[in-house]
């Protein structure tokens, strides 16, 4: 039977956000898989660089449309551990399809189905951390939940794991890989967690009936939509391209490719709580306006940088670094932007518009312009894309709560 946040003990939650982190980390494990694995794949079944942005746009299409649908299905049925579990069990699946694929339409079609499984993983975790964590540590939980698993097992495990076993033992053997540890993943859910709370119903009828549109007159929350575009378009274009550009263009073995993205992942997993920390500090515009610029060096980097891998994997590293603002424009901003009873739908709108439009549009273009140009074109993407959002941050208003109450108290003393 479900029961409250506060009935469950200290012990159980704990374990809840580490399986949840976990899930998720192998979420972005099976999604990531095939872009690190793409110079095995590419050769062996003919694809043009268009038909390899397609199948991230294909993805990123079907993961946002879940998103919205799985989580308001959820909402309504509360059956959230048996949705999450059977969509692990899903994406776990289609991972295997992807490995037994011979061309172009069986893959595209397993990474359609695979998006739609994954798709309302993160919603319905989010839900299951808010119905089941004490309010005092829920912050923190759900920053671990999304950030953690995903960037570790997706970002760091993935390109050092995958890429040596289809060295050793061929890519399709790797994907039969990648997707076992979804298997495990769901049994641990299933027997460990206990179906959660349902969510209480809407106190206010007015509030019901406004329209969730409405949240978009928030300026800070439609500047952070648009940051969610570019800075999506961004890093799916990198997790693309970027192991392509290296092996194809740069040179570089798969072996030394897998590390330098190896690279991103541990950059990632700092810079989601060591960024996210400095913003309560200083602030979070200042550190949204300054981290874009920095990651343009990432871009650079790998065109123009000729010394040392090791080097270069420090360039890599650094710039990555931005991918630590992804939870302020996605989730902290929004949320500190608007009232309590809007906050959800404010972060749908961040979460999903970045997920429609840019990892939709993206990695098409940026395939299409590969094809037209050269390899380097996602790359001088990506530079254009940082800069545009280190503009576009540059109008948010500031929401920090410490540096709010400081800007209060100084006015206040000024008119005193």
């Amino acid at each position: 039977m479900a029961t409250k946040a506060s009935d469950r003990s200290a012990s159980y939650q704990i374990l809840l956000v580490l399986l949840l982190s976990l899930n998720f980390g192998i979420v972005f494990f099976d999604r990531n898989s095939l872009n690190f694995l793409m110079p095995f794949v590419k050769p062996e079944l003919g694809l043009t660089n268009e038909q390899v942005g397609i199948f991230q746009s294909a993805l990123s299409l079907t993961w946002a449309l879940a998103a919205f649908g799985i989580g308001r299905l959820s909402d309504r049925t509360g059956n959230r551990k048996l949705l999450l579990v059977l969509a692990t069990l899903i994406f776990s699946v289609c991972s295997f399809l992807t490995g037994i694929a011979q061309g172009f339409a069986l893959l595209l079609g397993a990474r359609l189905l695979m998006g739609a499984a994954e798709g309302g993983v993160m919603p319905i975790s989010h839900a299951m951390v808010a119905s089941e964590v004490s309010p005092e540590r829920r912050g923190l939980a759900q920053g671990i939940a999304q950030n953690f698993g995903s960037n570790l097992l997706g970002s760091f495990v993935a390109p050092v794991l995958l890429v040596s076993f289809a060295a050793a033992y061929g890519w399709r053997n790797a994907f039969y890989l990648a997707g076992i540890p979804g298997l495990i993943s769901a049994g641990l859910i299933w027997f460990l967690i206990r179906e959660p709370a349902a969510p209480p119903p809407v106190a206010d009828p007015a509030a019901a009936k406004e329209s969730p549109w409405s949240v978009l007159r928030e300026r800070n929350v439609l500047l952070c939509c648009a940051m969610s575009v570019i800075m999506v378009s961004y890093l799916v274009t990198c997790w693309v391209f970027m192991p392509l550009y290296l092996t194809e263009v740069r040179g570089y073995s798969p072996s030394t490719m897998q590390w330098l993205m190896g690279t991103l992942g541990i950059s990632a997993t700092i810079g989601s709580f060591a960024i996210s920390g400095l913003s309560d500090r200083i602030g979070r515009r200042p550190v949204m306006i300054a981290m874009p610029f920095i990651g343009a060096i990432l871009p650079l980097g790998a065109m123009f940088f000729t010394g040392s891998p090791w080097l270069l994997a420090g360039i890599f590293f650094i710039g990555w670094g931005l991918n630590g603002i992804f939870p302020l424009f996605m989730a902290t901003v929004p949320s500190e932007s608007v009232d309590l009873r809007r906050t959800a739908t404010a972060l749908g709108f961040c979460m999903g518009s970045g997920e429609v439009l840019g990892g939709v549009l993206a990695p098409w273009i940026s395939g299409r312009m590969a094809d037209a140009t050269s390899l380097a074109a996602p790359l001088w993407i990506m530079l254009g894309l940082t800069l545009l959002a280190g503009f576009v941050a540059m109008g948010l208003r500031e929401t920090a709560p410490r540096i709010v109450a400081r800007r209060s108290a100084a006015l206040r003393e000024a008119l005193a």
